[in-house]
């Protein structure tokens, strides 16, 4: 297996990282500085566009249009004249609470939840997980997490997957056509491997990985949660994760050098990884479709 990063991008905030298979690309966030990336991954070559910080997180919509999720509000962003529309809002204002991971779903809509940090032991965590639908429409669908991350639709089973890094959990749902979600049950706990679990995506086999954000390693887990696989990565604090390349047979990682909450000063932490040779290939992801 080969571990390697690609080019000098150090973020502090890696996160988010999706690839865009029909360009070859591969365009990930730097969350605490509001920044996007756009990296040509055979040569590195790199683009960024500067938003509003904190960024949440972000999904493809279209040619030229993304959906990102700011600090309260999703909005609609257009790389390429730097328009940026504002089309929901949550409702809520806490200074520790603001929009984090998010997903394209296979319907076209766009799913993402939030984090209530800093909080009181008996403190009930505000926010959750909103959907955008295609035609604007904005609603909670459900709540009670402290950190929402990796919350993703399975590839081929009617079934929608999110992480809270608060209670170091993955929980599964059943997910019914209209985007409804039911039936919450845990699938993995992943306190005995030493940390929370952060952003997730799945390969071709049904199998869901993870970044294991406090133990430096990516985990896979099969279809009843049993892991079936952990790689050591060279920095201290993985964020999230997708597959890419021109077959999806890698494994592209974003990581952290300073989040706010934790840090390291290692030669590679904030670095954008590229894992090689696991022998496994991604499952395709959804785009968004919203143009209002």
């Amino acid at each position: 297996m080969e571990i390697a990063p690609i080019g000098t991008i150090r973020t502090d905030l890696g996160e988010c990282p999706v690839w865009d298979a029909f360009r070859q690309r591969l365009w990930l966030a730097d969350c605490r500085r509001g920044w996007i990336y756009v990296i040509d991954a055979p040569q590195a070559d790199v683009m960024r566009y500067d938003l509003p910080a904190p960024l949440g997180s972000f999904a493809l919509n279209g040619e030229d249009n993304l959906v990102v999720a700011l600090k309260e509000q999703v909005a609609l962003y257009m790389p390429s004249t730097g328009a940026l529309r504002p089309v929901a809002d949550i409702g809520e204002r806490h200074p520790n609470l603001r929009l984090n991971d998010g997903t394209p779903m296979p319907d076209g809509s766009f799913v993402v939840g939030t984090m209530h940090v800093f909080r009181e032991p008996d403190e009930a965590p505000l926010g959750g997980l909103y959907r955008l639908d295609s035609a604007g429409g904005f609603t909670r669908i459900e709540q009670g997490f402290g950190i929402v991350n990796g919350p993703m639709p399975h590839p081929s089973r009617a079934e929608f997957y999110v992480c809270d890094s608060a209670a170091r959990s993955i929980y599964r749902y059943r997910l019914d056509a209209a985007g409804r979600l039911s039936g919450r049950e845990r699938f993995v706990d992943t306190a005995p491997l030493g940390s929370a679990p952060d952003g997730c995506c799945f390969d071709s086999d049904g199998g869901l990985w993870t970044a294991l954000v406090h133990a430096g390693a990516l985990a896979r887990f099969d279809a009843v949660g049993q892991l079936t696989h952990c790689i050591d990565l060279p920095v201290a604090h993985p964020a999230s994760l997708c597959f890419g390349g021109p077959a999806l047979e890698e494994i592209y990682v974003t990581t952290i050098r300073d989040s706010g909450r934790l840090s390291a000063d290692g030669p590679l932490d904030g670095a954008v990884l590229r894992v090689r040779g696991t022998g496994l290939r991604g499952a395709g992801r959804p785009h968004c479709r919203i143009h209002l």
